[in-house]
């Protein structure tokens, strides 16, 4: 169900027999709605969010929830922030009003601040001393030049060291309000005794605000970057610009993506690449779409030798998706397959919420598992190939770090 609560906030509530409780909050602001000068506020406000409030300590913060067995945590990514609990069922009022109380209040003291920004130098240094990490960061720098998607969540060490209280509390200030935010809670409490929980805690956030102004990315040429550092193995992405997630393409391109590197074994690039002939550990194809433009992503990790070869596979698959219909029989199959996992996944309370919560940002509704499934039934064979004819190999940019 979802509800608008009296000040203007949405939020997405799911009962479910249980005794666990999601609750959150997500946010429409993450990195590219950062100021220029603050290259990583939003994933540093994420982190020191939860370094006090007037009323309470940072130990107090992160006690609240851990002293009955619960977490407290929250994500950043390029366009949202989300604060979200997990803990057993009867703590929902708990929960809600330590979520309002960070949104609200928190005050992010210098002296926390200063030691939260060595942790995140630390996680900086961490991923670019990673190339499976960092060579997705280093991507999207490029695939997304020009624009403030360029910019790793995670910034500088220089920019997460000149970031100040005042830059958080101005952040939050802005976009942390209820025009701009949604809840989502997952609980087997009554419906009417929940929504009043939520009307209690999260209605009373009264701030102003504004939405984020964002401008889609210009177009970019096709690239191709190597970096050399004498590693042991070849960590490459190969990508394309796409759509946004309000598409109606995005329908096939979920059948597509699967099909091409999803979780499972039998996918068609971990069935070339590794089963057939060895020649990865890891391939994955991974979709990203946002508010205004997306990208597809293959990565794979080999052999500096093999990067060659391991190209030459994915062009010829990407290539023949393009130029080939697929057949009746093994549309059934992608199909088959990939709504099995929905309902697999819907099985997954936490995930779930999180779906919640998201479906409502992005789309305005619940997430419906069957209403999603029955939609990919009716992908044809002509929509999977006209999103392929979109990833030949002439569109298709790649970066190796090796």
């Amino acid at each position: 169900m979802i509800f608008t609560l009296p000040n203007g906030m949405r939020v997405a509530l799911r009962q479910h027999a249980g005794n666990v409780s999601y609750a959150g909050v997500l946010i429409n602001a993450g990195t590219r709605d950062e100021p220029a000068a603050a290259h990583g506020l939003a994933h540093f406000v994420e982190h020191t969010i939860f370094k006090g409030t007037p009323t309470r300590s940072a130990w107090n913060i992160s006690n609240r929830m851990e002293s009955i067995g619960g977490e407290l945590n929250a994500y950043t990514s390029k366009e949202t922030t989300s604060v979200y609990t997990v803990a057993p069922a009867g703590y929902e009022g708990r929960a809600a009003e330590l979520i309002a109380d960070l949104i609200e209040n928190a005050s992010f003291p210098a002296a926390e601040l200063d030691k939260e920004r060595e942790v995140i130098v630390e996680e900086i240094n961490s991923c670019l001393d990673n190339p499976a990490d960092y060579v997705f960061d280093r991507f999207e720098e490029l695939l997304y030049r020009g624009s403030r998607l360029e910019n790793s969540i995670l910034g500088t060490p220089e920019s997460v060291r000149s970031i100040t209280g005042a830059d958080c509390r101005a952040f939050i200030s802005r976009f942390y309000n209820p025009a701009n935010m949604v809840g989502f809670l997952s609980t087997p409490l009554p419906e009417a005794k929940a929504l009043r929980l939520l009307e209690r805690y999260w209605g009373r956030i009264l701030r102003d605000g504004a939405r984020p102004l964002r401008e889609a990315p210009e177009p970019i040429g096709r690239f191709e970057e190597t970096k050399d550092d004498d590693g042991h193995q070849a960590h490459t992405i190969v990508g394309t610009r796409l759509f946004a997630r309000t598409d109606p393409r995005r329908f096939p391109l979920m059948l597509l993506n699967n099909y091409l590197g999803g979780p499972s074994m039998n996918s068609r690039l971990n069935y070339q690449l590794r089963d057939r002939r060895g020649l990865v550990y890891t391939v994955e194809s991974v979709m990203s779409l946002l508010s205004d433009t997306g990208a597809l992503y293959i990565y794979f990790g080999t052999d500096r030798r093999s990067v060659d070869k391991c190209l030459r596979i994915i062009y010829r698959e990407l290539d023949a998706l393009a130029q080939n219909t697929l057949s009746p029989r093994r549309l059934d199959k992608i199909k088959a397959q990939y709504c099995g996992q929905l309902l697999v996944s819907s099985d997954n309370a936490e995930s779930m919420a999180m779906a919640q919560g998201k479906n409502l940002m992005f789309y305005g509704s619940e997430t419906d598992i069957p209403a999603l499934a029955a939609r990919l039934r009716e992908v044809s064979a002509e929509e999977i190939r006209g999103v392929a004819e979109l990833l030949v190999p002439s569109a298709m940019s790649h970066l190796t770090l090796m």
